[in-house]
């Protein structure tokens, strides 16, 4: 379906969510390992351009002067990184979905452009491409390639942030059909102070005959819709800029609509189908904020192995002390388990689209919503693994990482913002579970009858365990009862609440926990199998892969049995709940791992390469 292809070896269309019920094989995944030459030279350009023309000009991006911003967002057009979604007859490149990720990965160096940039080639451009006219997509898109014109989204307003499909803003068709009138208000649009072009959202009467509509004689429904409105229309207006705790250089407006009148030809899709839109959207932009953040992680993480090397304490370097080689080890781990995650979710989406006809933008859609799970994880687990990245990277600091002028201040705060974005990490954990709940109920998944299986299976007794050979032996243990404890969890959790479990959101965001990292550990695991088999190659980078897949599974399987304690004590009391904590002991026992050990492993080889480096 497009330009390139992500080479996944075994290539195999594998159902959204089906990791939870099935057991994925290397071959059947997408790691950095198997980028082509292609990705590896986008990725080398991204980053060097990030290094060389964004990083220099930080100063200036954080002091808000946005005609650096959009200079540099046409710099990035002629090297092709604004145009990788774009089709190939609107100016575009048209590729795949990995190297979209890869340019949002690699040119997260500096987090406001990060996120100007990100808003400009995703929320900004996809909607024209998926949902345009084709001439809305002439007029627009050619110019969104170039960067002549920079795109903006504005779903959110004051009172409807996570709540987006309820919003106050009104559209009204006029009587000769011609135009619609607009009024309302949007909050904290990025880019929204020099964007040229706006995706707006606002409630819309449905047209009668229309199936979403009310029936005869009833009033009228107002669904969702969206529309695309140019800077300089009359009755648009854009706020002050919100001084904001991080990503400080990045425009945030509010917009203000009053009796703004754009012509019909500006209605994006169809009436009262803006949600369809919005979630869209959303589920790229939440796979590549994943990237982004991992990529952010890679950026401050070496700034804190320069400096833990370069510090001097107590007659050594600060990075031979035990306490920072475990920062260092844990900050690795994170974004070996972060590549692995976010390009395993990639690379599933793009064997989905392989045979997909790069002009049937609606099967498109389809194929990337039944990702939906993967997606928010790589959002839920990369924000919240860069936030403990540039935590650790303050702490080797120290005293320094809380001022100004030293690069671990800015990181820190800029990091904040990634678990509010793209839907706040409350809101994707309730996806997570009721999007794999809704799979089950509607026979999409078979995970029902793999909760039937499992219940059966612990009311029996103990299981062998299954024979394995290799290295990652005990984790592919660890990783099988990893799932038996998410799906038990789930299980009795379903019994105890049916339906109304929507309502339980503690609850569903403890499976939540469970699942994201049942997904992070297999694709961890898996990656490091794949590292571990390779023909060619010698070293300490496959001992190094297999000692981070290991402390990666042993601290996923702590975060695992102790959401599922919390699961149960919800769900159950007195012998029923002595009974499932037995079978949690019985599910969840395994040998502890020395973790120091592997820390120092995985700490010495970073500490060698002076980067992060597997």
């Amino acid at each position: 379906m497009a330009t390139m292809t992500a080479p996944v070896s075994a290539p195999k269309k594998i159902a959204g969510g089906a990791f939870l019920i099935s057991d994925a094989k290397p071959n059947e995944c997408f790691f950095p390992e198997d980028f082509t030459d292609e990705h590896k030279q986008i990725a080398q350009t991204t980053a060097e351009f990030a290094t060389n023309e964004i990083a220099p000009m930080g100063d200036a991006i954080e002091a808000k002067d946005f005609a650096v911003t959009r200079r540099l967002i046409r710099e990035a057009s002629a090297l092709g990184l604004t145009s990788v979604d774009i089709p190939e007859e609107y100016g575009g490149l048209e590729m795949d979905k990995v190297t979209s990720a890869i340019v949002a990965d690699n040119i997260a160096k500096q987090g406001s452009f990060s996120v100007a940039f990100s808003a400009h080639v995703g929320i900004g451009t996809l909607p024209i491409i998926w949902y345009g006219t084709p001439a809305q997509k002439k007029k627009y898109l050619p110019k969104l390639a170039t960067g002549e014109y920079v795109g903006a989204y504005a779903l959110s307003e004051s009172t409807s942030g996570s709540d987006a499909m309820n919003p106050r803003s009104r559209a009204v068709l006029s009587e000769d059909g011609k135009h619609y009138t607009i009024n309302g208000e949007k909050m904290w649009i990025t880019n929204g102070g020099f964007a040229d072009i706006y995706t707006v959202f606002a409630k819309c009467a449905v047209p009668d005959g229309d199936k979403a509509g009310s029936a005869s004689g009833q009033e009228k429904q107002e669904k969702l819709t969206a529309f695309l409105i140019e800077r300089g229309t009359p009755g648009f207006a854009v706020g002050k800029e919100e001084h904001k705790l991080g990503i400080r250089g990045s425009s945030t407006c509010p917009l203000i609509l009053t009796d703004c009148k754009i012509p019909v030809e500006n209605l994006l899709g169809e009436v009262g189908k803006g949600h369809h839109i919005a979630f869209n959207v959303l589920n790229v932009g939440r796979y590549k904020l994943g990237s982004a953040a991992i990529g952010g992680a890679r950026e401050a993480f070496g700034h804190g192995i320069r400096y833990a090397k370069d510090r001097k304490a107590f007659g050594k370097s600060i990075s031979e002390f035990g306490l920072i080689q475990e920062k260092i080890a844990e900050c690795a781990v994170g974004i070996f388990a972060g590549e692995a995650m976010c390009y395993r979710t990639v690379g599933l989406i793009d064997a989905a689209l392989a045979d997909v006809s790069k002009d049937d933008t609606k099967e498109i859609q389809k194929q990337i919503e039944n990702y939906a799970v993967e997606c928010s994880i790589s959002k839920v687990w990369a924000s919240e693994m860069l936030d403990m990245v540039v935590d650790h990277v303050v702490q080797i600091f120290a005293g320094y990482g809380y001022v100004e002028e030293y690069p671990a201040e800015r990181a820190y705060r800029d990091a904040r913002i990634n678990r509010i974005f793209e839907g706040t990490n409350e809101i994707n954990r309730l996806i997570i579970t009721g999007w794999l709940m809704k799979s089950a109920m509607s026979g999409k998944l078979p995970l029902m009858q793999a909760i039937k299986t499992l219940m059966d299976e612990v009311m029996a007794g103990p299981v062998p365990k299954e024979d394995r050979d290799g290295p990652l032996a005990e984790e592919y243990d660890l990783l099988a009862s990893a799932k038996k404890l998410t799906l038990f969890a789930a299980g009795s959790a379903t019994q105890k609440y049916m339906a109304a479990i929507a309502d339980e959101q503690e609850v569903m965001a403890a499976i939540a926990d469970m699942i994201i990292q049942v997904f992070v550990m297999e694709s961890c695991i898996l990656r490091a199998e794949k590292i571990s088999a390779r023909k060619s190659g010698s070293g300490p980078n496959k001992d190094v892969a297999v000692a981070m897949a290991r402390m990666y599974a042993a601290s996923g399987m702590q975060i695992i049995e102790a959401s599922a304690r919390k699961v149960i004590a919800a769900v159950a009391e007195g012998d029923t709940l002595r009974v499932q904590l037995t079978i949690l002991r019985r599910l969840a026992k395994h040998d502890p791992v020395d973790t120091i050990a592997l820390g120092r492993l995985v700490a010495g080889h970073i500490v060698r390469a002076g980067k992060y480096a597997v």
